[in-house]
C-alpha cells in the first residue's frame, strides 16, 4: 500500500506547486485556531476582567485573528481542492493513455463497467491521499508542536497536554494498517456493482427480449448489498479511529485538569492548557480518520496500478527505423493466436501490393480481423515477420504505421459529439472543406446540408441521430479523411440490409479509387471490383476458385 501512494505522489508531482500552497494555507489555518484560543486563555488567564495589560493585549490582537480566521479557512478549501482536482485530472488523463497503449483492441475481457469503475470511482477515491489524509496529519502536526511550544514554560503541563495529541497522530498509521483489507474488499465490490449495473444496460435489447431484467436487478441488488456490506467494514475502522481521536482529546484535557489541582498557584497556565487542547480538537478530530482514507486510496491506486502495469500487446521500438517509401504489405510465415494453445495462423504468406485492391474473404473465425489487428499494430505476430515496403513493421513506430493505413472495422463507433468532431478524429487540423469533400464521396453531403446545424449537427451516442446505413457512411467518410494511401475494410456492411448493403459497396468502390484496398469480409456481393481475391481457410491464405 504505501509504495502504491508514494507512487501516486510521482504521478502529481507536476502539481507540486499547488499541493505545498494547499498545505501551507491549511497549516496556517490550523495554526490561527490555536493563536485565536490562546490569546482568549491568555485573557482569562490574565483576568480580562480586570484588564490586565496581558488580557488588554490579548483583547486587541483577537479581533484581527477573528477576521482572518474565516479567510484562512476558506483559502484552505479554495487551494487545496484547486490541487486536488488538478492532480485527479492527470491521473486520469495518465491512466487512459495507458490503457489506449495496453488495450488498443477494446477493453475485452476487463469489461466497460469495471474499466469506468476505475476511471472513476477508483480515482476519485485518492482524493482522500491528499485532502483526508496528508492535509489533515500535516495540520494536526503543526497544531501538536505549537501547543507544546506555548506551554513549554511548563514541561509537565506541555507533556500532560501534548501527549495525548501527539498519540492521535499516530492513529492513522495503525488504523490504515488494519482498513487495508476492507479498503480492497470495497474497491473490488465497487468494481462487480460497475460491471452489474453497466452491463445488462449496454445491451438492454438482450435483456428485454430475453426478459432478463429480473436477472439483471436481482445481480445489481446483490452487488449493492455486498458493496455495501463491506463499506460499513471500512466504516467501522473509521468510527474506531474517531472514537480513539475523541478520548485521545479528552486525555488531554483531562491532563491539563490534573495538572491544575496539583498546582494552585499554576492556575493560569491550566486554563492556557485547556484552551490548547480544544484548539486542538478540530485539527485532530479529522486525524484518525485519515487511516480508513489512506486504506481506501492505497486500495484503489492498487486497483488502477494493476490495469495500467498489464503489459502492452505490442511494444515500441526502442531504435525506429525510418519509414520506407514502398506500400507493399506481406505477411511472412506469421505465426499468431490471441490465446496460447489456440492458433489463428501457422505460417500465413499474404501480399498486398501497392496500389492493389485485395478482397480477403472467410468465415467468422477465419482470422480476417486479426489480420487487420496486426497490420495496424493492434496485435503483434508471435512468430515470421510482416513487412511494410520491404521493412519490418516491428522496427517502425505504431503511430507512423496508422498515418500511413486507414481502417473502417466492423464495429467503428460514432461518438456523441457532432459531425465535424467525428470526422477530425481522424484529422484534427481538417479544414471544412475537407469534411464536405469526404461527405460528398459517400453521398452525404446533401443530407448534411439539409440539417439546421449541419456539421455541428450532433450525432447522438452511438450515431443515433441517423439510420444504420447512414452511420456506416459517416464511419468511412472518417476513415477516408486522412490522406493515408492504404485503406483497411474490416467487415464494412455488418449490420446493413441487403439492399442498404449493396448501395454502400456502390459508394465504396467509387470513395476509394486511388489507393490501396484491403476489403475484409465473409463474401462478396457483386458490385465490388477487386483486382485479387484470397480466401483464409485453415490458418492460409488461398487464392479464391472462380
Amino acid at each position: 500500500m504505501i509504495r502504491d501512494l508514494f507512487r501516486v505522489w510521482g504521478l502529481w508531482r507536476a502539481r507540486g506547486g499547488w499541493l505545498l500552497i494547499g498545505i501551507g494555507v491549511a497549516v496556517a489555518s490550523a495554526l490561527s485556531a490555536v493563536a485565536l484560543l490562546a490569546l482568549a486563555g491568555q485573557g482569562v488567564a490574565s483576568g480580562v476582567a480586570l484588564m490586565g495589560g496581558g488580557g488588554a493585549l490579548a483583547i486587541l490582537l483577537l479581533r484581527p485573528l477573528m477576521l482572518a480566521r474565516p479567510a484562512l479557512r476558506w483559502g484552505e478549501r479554495m487551494a487545496s481542492h484547486e490541487a486536488t482536482f488538478r492532480a485527479l485530472a492527470d491521473t486520469r488523463v495518465w491512466f487512459f493513455r495507458r490503457l489506449a497503449q495496453r488495450m488498443p483492441g477494446g477493453l475485452g475481457l476487463t469489461g466497460a463497467g469495471d474499466a469506468r469503475g476505475r476511471m472513476v470511482a477508483d480515482v476519485e477515491a485518492l482524493d482522500g491521499l491528499y485532502l483526508r489524509a496528508v492535509l489533515p496529519a500535516l495540520a494536526a502536526a503543526a497544531v501538536v508542536a505549537a501547543v507544546a511550544l506555548l506551554l513549554g514554560a511548563e514541561p509537565g503541563l506541555a507533556a500532560l497536554v501534548a501527549a495525548p495529541l501527539g498519540l492521535a497522530l499516530l492513529l492513522p498509521f495503525w488504523l490504515a494498517q488494519g482498513a487495508n483489507r476492507a479498503a480492497q474488499a470495497v474497491a473490488a465490490e465497487r468494481g462487480a456493482m460497475n460491471r452489474a449495473a453497466l452491463d445488462p444496460l449496454l445491451g438492454l435489447p438482450e435483456t428485454l427480449c430475453n426478459q432478463a431484467e429480473g436477472r439483471a436487478a436481482a445481480r445489481l441488488q446483490g452487488a449493492t448489498a455486498a458493496m455495501h456490506a463491506a463499506e460499513a467494514r471500512l466504516a467501522q475502522r473509521g468510527a474506531i479511529g474517531g472514537a480513539s481521536g475523541f478520548l485521545l482529546g479528552q486525555l488531554a484535557m483531562l491532563g491539563a485538569l490534573g495538572w491544575a489541582l496539583a498546582h494552585g498557584t499554576g492556575g493560569g497556565l491550566a486554563v492556557l492548557g485547556l484552551f490548547m487542547a480544544l484548539a486542538a480538537a478540530e485539527t485532530l478530530g479529522l486525524v484518525p480518520r485519515a487511516g480508513t482514507s489512506l486504506a481506501a486510496a492505497g486500495a484503489a491506486a492498487r486497483r488502477l496500478f494493476a490495469l495500467a502495469d498489464t503489459a502492452p500487446p505490442v511494444t515500441e521500438p526502442l531504435a525506429p527505423a525510418a519509414m520506407p517509401p514502398g506500400n507493399t504489405l506481406r505477411f511472412e510465415g506469421v505465426g499468431f493466436a490471441w490465446e496460447p494453445g489456440r492458433p489463428v495462423f501457422e505460417s500465413l504468406d499474404l501480399e498486398w501490393r501497392e496500389g492493389e485492391r485485395l478482397a480477403l474473404l472467410g468465415p467468422s473465425g477465419a482470422g480476417k480481423s486479426s489480420i487487420a489487428a496486426m497490420l495496424l499494430k493492434l496485435a503483434a505476430p508471435q512468430a515470421g515477420r510482416i513487412t511494410l515496403g520491404g521493412v519490418d513493421i516491428a522496427s517502425l513506430p505504431a503511430a507512423d504505421i496508422r498515418a500511413r493505413i486507414a481502417c473502417l472495422s466492423q464495429d467503428a463507433r460514432i461518438f456523441d459529439a457532432s459531425i465535424a468532431d467525428n470526422l477530425r478524429i481522424a484529422a484534427p487540423e481538417a479544414p471544412e472543406a475537407a469534411l464536405w469533400r469526404v461527405l460528398a464521396q459517400v453521398g452525404l453531403a446533401e443530407l448534411v446540408r439539409a440539417l439546421p446545424q449541419a456539421l455541428d449537427t450532433p450525432c447522438g451516442e452511438g450515431g443515433a441521430r441517423f439510420s444504420g446505413g447512414q452511420a456506416r457512411r459517416m464511419a468511412l467518410a472518417r476513415a477516408l479523411l486522412p490522406a493515408a494511401p492504404l485503406l483497411v475494410l474490416d467487415e464494412p456492411t455488418t449490420g446493413l440490409d441487403a439492399e442498404t448493403e449493396r448501395a454502400f459497396l456502390e459508394t465504396l468502390e467509387a470513395a476509394t479509387r486511388g489507393r490501396s484496398l484491403l476489403l475484409i469480409t465473409h463474401k462478396l456481393v457483386g458490385v465490388e471490383k477487386p483486382d485479387r481475391v484470397l480466401r483464409l481457410a485453415k490458418g492460409r491464405a488461398f487464392p479464391a476458385a472462380g
